[in-house]
């Protein structure tokens, strides 16, 4: 009898979870992700779409979140012409996000941490180029957006290029291993 109470107190409590969960959807036009890669003799910059994603709220508060990022949309935007192109190709080939294998890249949340005052601490399960690994970040929840800035270690997902941890003839001829997302979300 003791076991049928346990189980039924446990289908309330998901039940009561499930309706007090509510998923929303990211407008996919209004959010952005800003990339930074830097180098020793400066960086490039440019943008990213997401394909789909959405928060998870319990009330106010984050419980869960799962984002798709269209890889085939990597741009540049500090650079112009032929050496925009260049660039855009590039890290869209092999050494770097090989999108035509892999052309999407996706974020799953795993563990979620309220700090308080709309703020959360997020470690989330990574997937680039069929390559999983866990990132943590701050998102901070605003109403009807989320912002977050994420760093990552490129190589982590075997993306080497010009990579000294790997390479020890480059001088400062090297590309940091460690590259920034900005992202805005707008629900």
């Amino acid at each position: 009898m003791k076991n049928l109470k346990s189980i039924a107190l446990a289908v309330v409590a998901l039940v009561s979870f499930t309706v007090n969960a509510q998923t929303k959807k990211i407008n996919v036009e209004k959010s952005n992700i800003h990339w930074i890669g830097k180098k020793v003799s400066g960086q490039h910059d440019g943008t990213i779409k997401i394909k789909d994603g959405a928060l998870v709220m319990k009330g106010d508060k984050v419980t869960g979140g799962k984002f798709t990022v269209d890889m085939t949309t990597i741009n540049t935007t500090d650079l112009t012409g032929d050496m925009k192109g260049k660039l855009d190709g590039h890290l869209k080939a092999d050494d770097f996000f090989g999108v035509e294998k892999f052309p999407t890249a996706t974020l799953e949340f795993k563990k979620i941490g309220d700090k308080g005052n709309g703020t959360y601490s997020v470690t989330a399960d990574l997937t680039i180029k069929g390559i999983t690994n866990p990132v943590t970040f701050d998102l901070v929840v605003n109403g009807s957006t989320a912002t977050t800035k994420v760093i990552i270690d490129r190589t982590k997902y075997d993306i080497k290029y010009k990579s000294k941890s790997f390479f020890d003839s480059l001088g400062d001829n090297f590309i940091y291993d460690d590259f920034e997302l900005e992202v805005s979300l707008v629900m």
